[in-house]
C-alpha cells in the first residue's frame, strides 16, 4: 500500500499519494513537434513565403482560439466544480501539454500576423483596415500577457508543487483559481478576436 501524506487545502485536509510518478513539467516527447513549428515560422518569415505566412497565421490563431474557447468556457467551469485532488489529477495530464503547445501557437500567430499585416498594406495610417489591426493588436496583446505572462507561470507552479514530497495543497489550489479566472478571461477576449478578425476580412 502505497504511503500517503495530508496536505492543508483551504476547508478540508485532502490525501495525495507520494507513490506517483514524477511529473514531466515539459513533456520532451512534444519537442520533435515543436521544432518543425518554430522552423516553418522563421522560414517563411526569413523569405517572406505568403502561403507560409497565411497558412501559420491562420492555423496558429485557430488553434490558439479554439484552445481558449473550450479551457475557458467549457474546462474552466467543469474544473470549477472539482474537488482540489480531482483538480490536481487532471492537472497532472493536461497541464504539461499546455505548457508545450500554447507558446508554439501564439507564436505562429503573433509572428507571423505581423508580417501578414505588413504585406497587406495594413500597418499604414492611410489605410482603412489600420484601426481595426490596432484593435486586434491591442486584444492579442492582452491574451498573449495573459497567456505566456500568467496561465503558463501558473501551470508550471502547480505541477512543480505537485514534484514536491508534500504537495500543498492550497497553493495547489489557489494557483488553479487563477487558472479557471485567467482562462475564462480569455475565452471571452477570443470572442472579441473573432469579431475583430472577420470584420477585417470582409472589408
Amino acid at each position: 500500500m502505497s504511503e500517503e501524506v495530508i496536505v492543508n487545502d483551504v476547508d478540508a485536509h485532502h490525501v495525495f499519494d507520494v507513490g506517483r510518478a514524477k511529473i514531466e513539467v515539459v513533456p520532451l516527447k512534444g519537442l520533435p513537434v515543436v521544432a518543425p513549428a518554430v522552423i516553418f515560422v522563421a522560414l517563411s518569415i526569413g523569405f517572406n513565403w505568403q502561403w507560409g505566412l497565411m497558412f501559420n497565421h491562420v492555423v496558429g490563431g485557430g488553434l490558439w482560439t479554439g484552445i481558449d474557447l473550450f479551457v475557458g468556457l467549457v474546462i474552466g467551469p467543469i474544473l470549477g466544480r472539482l474537488s482540489i485532488p480531482s483538480r490536481a489529477e487532471f492537472s497532472a495530464r493536461f497541464m504539461p501539454k499546455m505548457v508545450i503547445i500554447m507558446p508554439t501557437v501564439v507564436m505562429m500567430t503573433l509572428a507571423t500576423g505581423f508580417q501578414v499585416a505588413r504585406n497587406a498594406g495594413n500597418l499604414a495610417v492611410s489605410n482603412p483596415n489600420h484601426a481595426w489591426l490596432i484593435v486586434s493588436f491591442c486584444v492579442v496583446g492582452v491574451m498573449a500577457t495573459i497567456a505566456l505572462g500568467v496561465l503558463e507561470p501558473a501551470n508550471i507552479a502547480v505541477l512543480y508543487e505537485m514534484n514536491k514530497p508534500v504537495p500543498n495543497g492550497e497553493r495547489i489550489g489557489r494557483l488553479m483559481k487563477r487558472f479557471i479566472y485567467t482562462a475564462g478571461i480569455t475565452g471571452v477576449m477570443q470572442i472579441a478576436t473573432l469579431i475583430i478578425m472577420t470584420r477585417l476580412g470582409s472589408r
